[in-house]
C-alpha cells in the first residue's frame, strides 16, 4: 500500500512538472486585453446610477474598491498600475519631481522633454516593455510614461498626449489600431479618459459637471462594447477598467499658504498642493525643521525617513527631505507673484490613500474573468500581475501579488 501511494505521488509530481514546463506560447495566444483608465474615478461614483454600461460590466464580471498608492496622484499611480511597483520603488514619486542626477531639471506634465525622457521611468519596467521584449504588440493611448523610451523601448504603437480629448474620440482612435490583419493587431491596448478628473478638480466631486463627465465616459464604454461586437471580438477580449485615485471637495478655510509659514530663502520647494516637499538650503536645516516638524492644524510633516510605514514611501532619492501631507480638502499653496489659489469650489486628490474618498475602483470582464465576484478593498499594485497573467507574459519583480486577484479568474 505504501509503495502504491508513493508511486501515485510521484506520478502526480511528474505530471505537475510537465504542465509547469509547457511554454506559454504552446498554449495558444492569449485573449486580447484592453486596459482602461478613468482618471479621478472615485469608487462611490458607481453608486450614482449614471453609468449603465460600466454597471453591466461590473454586474457580469468582477469589481471592487481599490486603494491607490501614496501619493494618490496621477503619474505615480498610473505607473504603479502598469509596473506593480509602489512609487517609492518605481521612481515616479510625484507629479512634480527633481533629481540631483539631472541638475536644473524639473519633471512635470508641462515639461515634455522630461516626461518623454526614459531617465525618470527606468527604475521599473511597464508591461508594454516586457510585452515587446517577449514579442507582443501593444498599443497605448495617452497612458503616462508611454511616450518615453524606457529600457530602450516604447510601445509598438502610442499616441502623444493631448488633454481634453472627448472619451468617444479616445475609443475610436484607439480601436483604429485594430484595423489591420489579425496577425498584426495589438494583443493589448490601453485607453485613458481625463474628463472625470478635470470636472472633479474644477467643480468638486458632487457637482453636476462630474455627473456629465461620468455619462460621457460611460457612453464611450458603450461604444467600445458595440465596436467589439461589430468586429467579432466580443467574447475574445478581457476588459480591465481602473481608476488612479478618488477625489474630495476643497475646504478653502483650511488652505495653508507657504508664504505665511516660511521665510524666503530657507527651503527649496519641490511640489506643492495636497502633498508638498521641501529640501534644505545649507545653513537653514534647523530653522526649517523647527517650523515644519511641529504640529500643524491642517497638515502633517515628516522627515523622509520617518514617513509612516503604511505609505511605503521615503527611500527613493527623489523623495524630498521633508514631506508634508495636507488633511483631506486642504491644500498647501505655493508662493506666487499673482497670489494663485486653487479653486475654492473645486476638488483634489493626493491625500492619504486610506481616506475613503481617495479610493477608486476596478472592473474586470471577459472570457477569462469570473462573473459575480465582489472584492474587498485591495491595493492597486495587484493590477500589474493580473495584466501579465492574462497576457501570459513573464512578469517582472513587483510589489503586487497575483493571489490578491486570483478570485476574479476563471482558471
Amino acid at each position: 500500500m505504501r509503495a502504491a501511494k508513493l508511486w501515485i505521488s510521484g506520478l502526480f509530481l511528474l505530471l505537475l512538472s510537465a504542465c509547469a514546463t509547457v511554454p506559454m506560447a504552446d498554449r495558444g495566444p492569449p485573449n486580447t486585453l484592453i486596459l482602461i483608465s478613468i482618471d479621478g474615478w472615485r469608487a462611490d461614483y458607481m453608486d450614482r446610477d449614471l453609468t449603465p454600461n460600466l454597471k453591466y460590466l461590473a454586474d457580469n464580471g468582477a469589481t471592487g474598491a481599490m486603494r491607490p498608492s501614496f501619493p494618490s496622484l496621477t503619474f505615480p499611480n498610473h505607473y504603479t498600475l502598469v509596473t506593480g511597483m509602489r512609487p517609492d520603488h518605481h521612481g515616479i514619486v510625484g507629479n512634480t519631481m527633481r533629481d540631483a542626477r539631472k541638475p536644473g531639471v524639473t519633471f512635470k506634465l508641462s515639461n515634455n522633454e522630461a516626461v518623454t525622457d526614459g531617465f525618470w521611468w527606468n527604475d521599473a519596467k511597464p508591461f508594454w516593455v516586457s510585452a515587446r521584449e517577449q514579442g507582443m504588440v501593444v498599443a497605448t493611448m495617452f497612458w503616462p510614461g508611454s511616450e518615453a523610451e524606457i529600457h530602450g523601448l516604447r510601445p509598438s504603437l502610442y499616441s502623444k498626449f493631448e488633454d481634453h480629448v472627448p472619451p468617444l474620440d479616445v475609443v475610436t482612435r484607439g480601436m483604429a489600431w485594430m484595423d489591420v490583419p489579425e496577425a498584426e493587431r495589438p494583443r493589448a491596448l490601453t485607453l485613458y479618459f481625463s474628463d472625470v478628473d478635470h470636472a472633479g478638480h474644477d467643480f468638486g466631486p458632487d457637482a453636476p459637471e462630474v455627473d456629465t463627465a461620468l455619462k460621457s465616459v460611460d457612453a464611450a464604454i458603450g461604444y467600445l462594447i458595440a465596436d467589439l461586437q461589430k468586429r467579432g471580438l466580443w467574447g475574445k477580449v478581457n476588459l480591465i477598467i481602473v481608476g488612479d485615485h478618488g477625489m474630495t471637495k476643497h475646504r478653502p478655510e483650511t488652505f495653508i499658504k507657504i508664504a505665511d509659514l516660511l521665510p524666503q530663502g530657507i527651503y527649496e520647494l519641490v511640489p506643492s498642493g495636497q502633498i508638498a516637499g521641501f529640501n534644505y538650503v545649507k545653513g537653514h536645516e534647523a530653522e526649517l525643521d523647527a517650523i515644519l516638524l511641529k504640529p500643524h492644524a491642517h497638515m502633517t510633516c515628516w522627515p523622509k525617513a520617518k514617513i509612516p510605514a503604511k505609505f511605503h514611501y521615503g527611500t527613493h532619492v527623489r523623495v524630498p527631505a521633508i514631506v508634508c501631507l495636507a488633511n483631506p480638502g486642504s491644500y498647501i499653496v505655493s508662493p506666487s507673484k499673482d497670489n494663485w489659489m486653487p479653486k475654492p469650489q473645486g476638488g483634489s486628490h493626493g491625500y492619504d490613500p486610506y481616506e475613503t474618498e481617495m479610493a477608486t475602483c476596478l472592473i474586470a470582464f471577459g472570457p477569462d474573468i469570473r462573473a459575480g465576484v465582489r472584492l474587498d478593498t485591495f491595493d492597486n499594485v495587484a493590477v500589474y500581475p493580473l495584466v501579465m497573467h492574462l497576457l501570459r507574459l513573464k512578469a517582472e519583480k513587483s510589489d503586487g501579488r497575483i493571489a490578491t486577484l486570483t478570485p476574479v479568474l476563471r482558471q
